[in-house]
């Protein structure tokens, strides 16, 4: 607030409670003038903001201008709205209290640029990581999804939200974003069918018409041209000049993908989007006994394809309707105004409930599991109050929102200023104020409120239309205050109103609601039937939207306007169980022109707004309050005893201060933390002094600071001075003991080194490199490059997974074993060891059934030991023997305990000895193998039997005994390509493959 004060005759006051003449609403809309003028858009009443839109962009939104506005205390520097999120977001850190902040105001006024401005905030100024980030970035996404399917261009506005939207934002305790949840509050489901002239249906379907990619549309069955669907041309307003549909559609794909939306989900929600086109141009004709039939088929076997539903039910279901008689359904033909009203009600039950389903797939994406310490920004952005020349039942519904809110922002409002006076112990002067609870009970009251007997006459049995429903309100209610019909009215006020309509006197103005369609769209009109077709939908997202238990459930659903009571009352309790703050959005004109400042429309805005009751409840007491550091900080200069410091309580030096600048005691009121003055002429003649002071202040200071800098420098230069001797003495005691003449060279040296080896660190257990230490660092550059090697190799180990590191065992042995010594060695350390070489299901069932389960199987060629005839086997490995099978036989059982060695060649080939005592008579001798993984074999087999140690390898013949006495012989020479045979001595002979 001060830091504008000076320049309150250019561009008014910064805060409304300053205004000398509170009570004027034309002293108030003339203050906002002013600054509109200037470009300040953003004005307080207290602690609530109000924004005027400027409709155009300004230099006020930028990451600096977020830096400004971060930590800094909210009355230290002109309002924004970057003010208002920054204050909040910190007192929900300090109180570690929910917070929520309620943005409201007309159409087109701003709600929903100031809601992506707060967002934005929190998401470039809270702290953040990686998952934080991507959570920021949903939420922010999440606004061009939900505008695309819920805003549409109004004769107001060019992107009015069409829907009412409440966000949580939730912070861990550390404060930053970690999860987030949206409330959707009455879609405007009639825009799907129909448009006022000059506006158009959702936008999403002409972002698609205009943005797809021809084969998109081809698979649609769409055409690029808007006037080709009936539900979009009512409005006559395919384009609007400040939308860009192709590029809008764009960000909205890209948006779907950051929020988490399959390929499958995003083709389903279009499908549903297209359904909704050609549902549209679904036409009807009536036969010559009054039946109804559809006329045009192709569309009709389009709809069922996109919706993925049976067309001859959808067919059935759109011209017939079931009733149920005496527990007896029968099957009804609709008229053609019925089939008409069936297929508009399907329209906006589709894409009613599609809508319902993407608000719920976006909080999924956004939520989180909350943990301790966590808390709470909601964030509302709602319609504003709506007077329109038609207004229905939507209008309604807005209006009675808008009380509620009012009621709710007066109350809190009143509540949070009673408590500030009870916390600083200053009596509280009651406020006058208008209490809109009885324009709340005459729509909400039970059985005697409007939406009690519009649920009421939509359930009546017999006739019912809107014209009995207005008839009823006459009769209930038509003595209230606040309502006045046609046949109500005095002479002059019927000339004014037609008889379907009813007028409501709200807090913000009178308001004609005409009755018509207020039946149709508080009840459900979607046929049982059509619901049924839709259960049966193979679009994943319908299935969810229309559940199966609905047309089980016998129980009528609850009518709109009840829904839309019910969720606005658990709205209420949401907003009063947080500390709220609050947004005033203003339009200054309705031709979205920037530097136009309409009065009319803006006084009627202030009015509705309730901006003179919230500052007359402000300027209740006191008209300017500060805690008493602030208030001291800024005008001590004004007095002799506080000036350049006040060293005592800061109450006495704040009592000092406005005796010297002599105070009257009816002027101002010391709380227990902050001073209260009443009157903003006693701040402005303050503000006055201490602007007249300034000369002499800065004349003081400048000395102060020119002092302050020219001692500065001298110590910087004694000091720079005084290192570059030290520095240089030190070098030329570099190789002596440490001692005080080197001490802070060395020191130098051995932190530079550090910083250096922080840098160049190697990153890798294979890494070797290690930077080049100085001589007074090299024991402790040795000791540092073990650690952080252990270190590394232990970070390593805990990355590797149990079958990694089993495999990674082996290699190691079989390097142990074969490197260097075994030519076939090198071409198998790129092979991965298999647990085993053969399918379970090459192993006999017999075999199995005998051994239990195998560790390692592998196939092999066994040689005769007399003949060195070739016999096919299977080699199993167990945990304490291993066994070669013949198909279902187990031919030779080897025991690990008596396993005498292991012997292979250290040539190119597959030979492999078994050495067994041959005094043992189960035994028939050393067993000759041949195996294609004669490596991974002898590694598996040394490692089961715990004999790495007896792994032999010859460069020349292999010996093996045949009998107790006889012995065999196995020779290796090399060859083109591998052969074994019997030798001309009778040896056998293996050629193994030459290295070349």
């Amino acid at each position: 607030m001060e830091s504008a004060l000076t320049a309150r005759d250019r561009v008014g006051v910064q805060d409304f409670v300053l205004l000398e003449n509170y009570n004027s609403e034309a002293a108030f809309i003339e203050n906002l003038r002013r600054r509109f003028r200037e470009n300040l858009i953003y004005t307080y009443i207290g602690s609530v903001l109000v924004s005027v839109n400027p409709y155009k962009e300004l230099e006020i939104y930028s990451k600096q201008q977020m830096e400004r506005y971060r930590g800094v205390s909210f009355y230290e520097i002109s309002p924004h709205v970057y003010a208002i999120s920054d204050n909040t977001y910190r007192a929900m850190k300090t109180e570690r209290k929910d917070q929520c902040i309620l943005i409201s105001g007309e159409s087109g006024a701003g709600k929903t640029e100031a809601s992506k401005k707060i967002l934005l905030y929190y998401a470039v100024t809270c702290p953040t990581n990686d998952r934080m980030e991507t959570l920021g970035n949903r939420l922010l996404q999440s606004n061009p999804v939900l505008e695309a399917f819920g805003n549409a261009k109004t004769l107001r506005n060019d992107n009015s939200s069409r829907f009412g939207k409440y966000m949580d934002i939730q912070f861990d305790f550390k404060g930053a974003p970690i999860g987030g949840h949206i409330l959707n509050y009455l879609l405007e489901k009639s825009r799907v069918v129909h448009q006022n002239h000059g506006e158009r249906n959702f936008h999403i379907f002409y972002q698609l018409l205009d943005g797809a990619d021809d084969d998109l549309l081809s698979t649609l069955n769409l055409e690029r041209n808007p006037q080709s669907y009936r539900y979009l041309v009512k409005g006559n307003c395919p384009r609007v000049s400040s939308i860009s549909d192709k590029n809008n559609w764009k960000v909205v794909t890209k948006a779907l993908d950051v929020i988490g939306f399959s390929t499958e989900e995003v083709q389903e929600l279009l499908d549903i989007i297209a359904s909704v086109l050609h549902l549209g141009n679904t036409l009807f004709g009536e036969g010559e006994e009054g039946e109804t039939y559809i006329t045009t088929e192709t569309q009709l076997s389009w709809l069922a394809k996109l919706l993925r539903v049976d067309g001859s039910a959808l067919k059935e279901a759109l011209t017939h309707k079931k009733l149920t008689a005496k527990g007896e359904e029968m099957i009804s033909p609709l008229s053609f105004e019925q089939a008409v009203s069936a297929r508009d009600a399907l329209a906006k039950a589709v894409y009613g409930r599609t809508f319902n389903w993407l608000v719920e797939k976006i909080n999924r994406s956004l939520a989180i599991k909350v943990g301790k310490g966590s808390s709470v920004i909601g964030l509302l952005d709602i319609y504003g109050f709506e007077v329109l020349q038609h207004n229905s039942f939507e209008q309604f519904c807005i209006n009675y929102c808008n009380e509620k809110l009012q009621q709710l922002f007066i109350e809190l409002t009143l509540r949070s200023e009673q408590e500030e006076y009870e916390t600083e112990g200053i009596a509280w002067e009651p406020v006058q104020y208008f209490d809109n609870k009885i324009i709340c009970d005459l729509i909400e009251e039970k059985h005697k409120g409007i939406i009690s007997i519009l649920d009421e006459e939509c359930l009546r049995p017999g006739e019912t239309c809107d014209a009995s429903f207005l008839e009823k309100l006459e009769d209930t209610v038509g003595g209230h205050p606040h309502f006045v019909t046609h046949k109500l009215a005095n002479g002059k006020t019927r000339r004014v109103m037609s008889r379907e309509e009813f007028r409501l006197l709200h807090y913000a103005g009178e308001v004609n609601y005409n009755v018509s369609g207020f039946l149709d769209k508080n009840n459900d009109l979607l046929n049982r039937n059509l619901k049924e077709v839709m259960c049966q939908s193979d679009n994943q997202i319908l299935s969810c939207c229309f559940r199966r238990e609905e047309v089980i459930d016998q129980k009528r659903p609850e009518m709109a306007a009840s829904q839309f009571k019910n969720s606005l009352m658990r709205l209420m309790e949401i907003l009063r169980s947080k500390e709220p703050s609050y947004v005033r959005c203003i339009k200054p004109n309705d031709a979205k022109q920037p530097g136009r400042f309409d009065e009319v429309l803006v006084r009627h805005q202030v009015k509705y707004l309730g901006l003179m009751e919230n500052l007359r409840v402000r300027r209740a007491g006191f008209a300017y309050r500060r805690r008493f550091e602030a208030f001291l900080q800024r005008y001590k200069p004004l007095c002799p005893e506080t000036w350049p410091s006040w060293q005592g309580k800061l109450v006495d030096g704040v009592s000092t201060l406005v005796n010297h600048l002599g105070y009257k005691a009816e002027e101002f009121k010391l709380g227990r933390s902050k001073i209260f003055i009443r009157f903003p002429k006693t701040l402005f003649t303050t503000e006055d002094a201490l602007e007249a002071k300034k000369p002499e202040i800065v004349i003081v200071i400048q000395s102060g600071w020119r002092g302050m800098k020219a001692r500065r420098r001298a110590n910087r230069r004694r000091h720079a001075a005084e290192l570059i001797r030290r520095f240089i003495k030190g070098f030329i005691y570099r190789q002596e003991e440490y001692c005080p003449e080197n001490e802070y060279f060395l020191d130098h040296v051995r932190c530079s080194f550090l910083k250096k080896l922080s840098k160049n660190l190697p990153r890798s257990v294979l890494d070797k490199s290690w930077p080049t230490a100085p001589p007074s660092v090299v024991e402790a550059s040795e000791h540092l490059q073990t650690l952080h090697m252990r270190n590394m190799v232990i970070k390593y180990c805990r990355r590797v997974q149990p079958e990694w590191k089993k495999q990674m065992m082996q290699k190691v042995v079989a390097s142990e074993l074969f490197k260097d010594q075994k030519e076939l060695y090198p071409q198998t350390v790129g092979r991965l060891f298999l647990d085993s070489r053969l399918e379970r299901e090459q192993i006999s069932l017999k075999v199995l059934q005998t051994l239990g389960s195998e560790k390692y199987g592998v196939n092999v060629v066994k040689y005769d030991r007399r003949g060195f005839k070739p016999r096919a086997r299977q080699l199993l490995l167990l945990n304490t023997f291993a066994v070669l099978v013949d198909r279902t036989k187990i031919k030779q059982r080897i025991d690990y305990s008596t396993l005498r060695g292991i012997s292979v060649s250290s040539h190119r080939d597959g030979m492999v000895v078994l050495h067994v005592p041959c005094e043992d008579s189960k035994q028939k001798g050393d067993a000759v193998l041949h195996c294609s993984h004669v490596i991974e074999l002898v590694t598996k087999l040394s490692m089961l039997a715990s004999k790495t140690n007896y792994v032999n390898i010859s460069p020349g013949s292999i010996r093996f005994a045949i009998t107790r006495s006889k012995e065999g012989i196995i020779d290796f020479i090399r060859g083109s390509e591998l052969k074994v045979a019997k030798g001309k001595r009778g040896h056998l002979l293996v050629v193994s493959q030459r290295l070349f």
